[in-house]
């Protein structure tokens, strides 16, 4: 690709460098130097314009980003027809985003004339909402460093849609004197508006003694109900040990608990677990509370039917401290700084 001045009466064919205004003559960047162009630009007086001419071995902006974008997308992703170099990716379906950051970490690093970003991995998208964007910086990129854009990507996708999978939720709550059944009934009606966007709903409820019998009762009884397909546990009191009422009562119901605590607060006492195949969390504290949290991260990739493992949960602490819940029972500034 040639960049430079080219004189006025050669420009037939050049592609406009800059957009261009002079009187009633508009030229905008981008646009190919037609003949009735160059007659307007010599009765101004110029001699010359900043334009572009592709050689023999480039690919066009449009073409280069609609074949990139064409090739990082996968399930559920629309692909929007390219223009100025730019080619934007959408969510068809409602569900979690999924990205594949070694593949975009690959192809934005193939040549600084290539750009492909995305929305944060995870992130719970509608349908018709832009995902990510490739970008062509220039007005053309050479036939190799195409090939090699494409190349890097691999045989998966780069980015894609998980619909939402799970509708039945289970939810039981554990009891104590000190809680008030107007917060179990508020408790309900926040993961009921979680659950909303996913088309998801609490189809049956149970209420317990914050006792692993009967917690283990309750829970045999949803892992055996056909309707529900994900159980979600509110306890009475936060889980403080792998041993406490909770997770000892989904082992006694046939179940594994497969992490417990994550480093994303508020959220760090949050459990997930197994009875068979249905996934069980047993919900933070904060969970209470409509604001984000970490309970949201995991509840929203488990409805999309995500598995989300111990190596998962590690992983979220970058990013993981969240905005402050100021009625939290014990807010996370404590004691004086020691600083001076």
């Amino acid at each position: 690709m040639k960049f430079g001045p080219v004189p006025v009466a050669e420009a037939v064919g050049a592609i406009a460098a800059h957009s261009l205004k002079l009187a009633e003559l508009v030229i905008r960047k981008g646009v190919a130097i037609t003949p009735e162009h160059v007659a307007s630009l010599k009765a101004h007086g110029l001699d010359s314009i900043v334009a572009v001419r592709l050689d023999a071995d480039d690919v066009g902006e449009d073409p280069a980003a609609g074949a990139l974008a064409r090739a990082v997308a996968g399930a559920n992703v629309r692909v929007e027809h390219p223009f100025t170099g730019r080619s934007n990716v959408y969510a068809t379906c409602p569900g979690i985003l999924v990205v594949g950051r070694t593949a975009v970490d690959r192809l934005n690093a193939v040549d600084e004339s290539v750009t492909f970003a995305t929305l944060a991995a995870f992130k719970p998208v509608v349908a018709g909402e832009m995902i990510g964007t490739v970008k062509i910086i220039p007005y053309a990129v050479p036939k190799a460093v195409l090939a090699d854009a494409l190349a890097s990507l691999g045989n998966e996708p780069a980015i894609r849609v998980a619909p939402y999978r799970i509708a039945g939720v289970g939810v039981i709550s554990t009891l104590a004197p000190s809680l008030k059944p107007s917060v179990v009934a508020k408790t309900v009606a926040t993961l009921e508006a979680r659950l909303a966007p996913a088309g998801a709903s609490v189809a049956a409820r149970a209420e317990c003694s914050h006792e692993t019998e009967a917690l283990t009762e309750a829970l045999r009884k949803q892992a055996d109900d056909p309707s529900l397909e994900m159980v979600v546990i509110f306890g009475a009191s936060a889980i403080a040990d792998r041993r406490d009422v909770i997770p000892a009562a989904i082992e006694a119901a046939g179940g594994e608990v497969e992490h417990f605590g994550m480093p994303v607060d508020p959220g760090n006492l949050l459990l997930i677990g197994r009875i068979g195949t249905k996934p069980v969390i047993g919900a933070p504290g904060c969970a209470r509370s409509p604001k984000e949290n970490g309970f949201d991260w995991v509840l929203q990739r488990q409805l999309a039917g995500l598995a989300i493992t111990r190596a998962d949960i590690t992983q979220l602490g970058v990013g993981g401290l969240l905005m402050e819940i100021v009625s939290r029972g014990q807010p996370r500034e404590g004691g004086e700084s020691t600083e001076e």
